[in-house]
This record gives structure tokens, sequence and C-alpha cells, in this order.
């Protein structure tokens, strides 16, 4: 028995030919044939049953046989901000599993003690394309580029917002009491946590957004490198909205 193949095609509904870099993949990686079975994604919560009715090297047409439609396996909008690490591949891993798990939004913030200034966007987007359909999410993740701290602070529409830093009590300038995420984050219509980059975020950027209306909180008492403690809060966002 074949393995089902999945595709992207945010038109389907009003073509029946798949894009040209799935057209790409179909071709030149799979090497599909004529009558081959495949299932289309719109990214919107559908799946489309599809059969190939013509196949060249720039072209993939196909009919669809029926279409799925499928909820999300969690209940609230889930985004998640961070810090875009020195390393890029450990943040394009992060993307990776952050689709894998499910999340709706992935923004990227640049902080005072942010290292990386500048990303490959397309490369991240098709690294969160590829994590959607070999996990076979219903919802296309939304993937914003990167914006400056204060401006990303003072634009965002969530009611439930949330920092992870790791000042204690100790700190000249007092700061805010902080809750472990997994007590406080519950089932919300709608919940952000932005995470800092490798040098934690400053304590001037923490007393920002916690005037902007964010809860601060703890992920527990591991020590966790960026991208590890993204992923947690992706991990505890998604267990108390399902």
């Amino acid at each position: 028995m074949k393995e089902e193949r999945f595709f992207y095609n945010p038109n389907v509904e009003t073509s029946n030919c798949l894009p040209e870099d799935e057209t790409a993949h179909a071709v030149r990686v799979l090497r599909l044939k004529t009558d081959d079975k495949i299932c289309v994604m719109d990214g919107n919560g559908s799946f489309y049953n599809a059969v190939i009715t013509e196949i060249s090297k720039k072209s993939c047409k196909y009919r669809v046989v029926s279409k799925e439609i499928h909820d999300k396996s969690w209940n609230a909008y889930l985004h998640i901000a961070v810090a875009p690490t020195k390393n890029i591949d450990r943040i394009e891993w992060f993307v990776e599993k952050a689709v894998e798990i499910g999340v709706d939004e992935i923004s990227f913030i640049n902080t005072d003690f942010t290292e990386r200034k500048r990303i490959n966007i397309d490369r991240i987007k098709k690294i969160a394309l590829a994590a959607m359909k070999q996990s076979r999410k219903p919802f296309k993740t939304i993937i914003n580029d990167l914006t400056d701290f204060n401006q990303f602070i003072a634009s965002v529409k969530q009611n439930n917002k949330f920092i992870c830093h790791c000042y204690g009590n100790d700190n000249e300038v007092v700061l805010k009491e902080k809750h472990l995420l997994k007590d406080i984050v519950g089932k919300k219509d709608d919940v952000l946590v932005i995470v800092g980059p490798e040098g934690d975020f400053s304590i001037k950027e923490v007393i920002a957004a916690e005037k902007a209306g964010f809860i601060p909180v703890s992920l527990g008492n591991s020590r966790l490198r960026t991208e590890t403690a993204a992923l947690v809060a992706v991990h505890i966002m998604n267990i108390f909205n399902s």
C-alpha cells in the first residue's frame, strides 16, 4: 500500500493544478504518475482527496474526488513570539516542531540582546509548510518576519498575553510576581507567549511588556535554551487548550 502523499494548494477550489514548488516535488522527488492518488490541503481546514489526471515536468493536474473538513485539535488562537537564535538551525528546528505540535502564528522579535538581526523568512515559511504537510495539520501556521520588540508589544491584539523571563526578585528594579504558565494559561480565546533571546530580555523590556499588559510567567525550574523554552510554551498552550 502506497503512502498517502500530501500537497499544499491554497487555491484548490479554483485550480486543478499544483503550484510550481509542489509540482516539482511530485514530479522530480516522488515521481508520481497519472492515476496516482494524492491529498491536497488548502491550509484553511480542508483536505481534498484527488487523482492525478495529467503530469509533466512543469505541470501536475488532478481531479478532486472528495472533500474533508477538519477542525483544529486546539480551541484557542495560539501565538508564540521568539527572538531568533544566533545559530539559525536551532530556530528552524523550533519552527518545524512547533508546527507539528500545533500553533496558529509564529512571530520573531528583535530585542536588546538579540544577536541575529536578519532571518530568511522565505526559508522558514517553507520549513513550516513542510511540517504542516508532514504532520497533516489542516491549518497553515502564519509566519511573521522579524519585528522590533517595542513595536511588537504595542501592536498585538491578544487579550491573554504572557512574557517568559528568568529574572528573580533580587534585582534593583522591582518586577511583578511571576506565575507558572501552566497554572494560568487555561482555556483562552486567544493566547500569546513571548520568549527572549539567549541573554534573556532586558529588564527595561520586561517592564515595558508589563506596562503593555503582559503577565510575567515562568516555564518551570529548568534553565532552558531559547528554542526549547519557546517549544515548551507552545506545548503548554496546546495541552491546556485541547
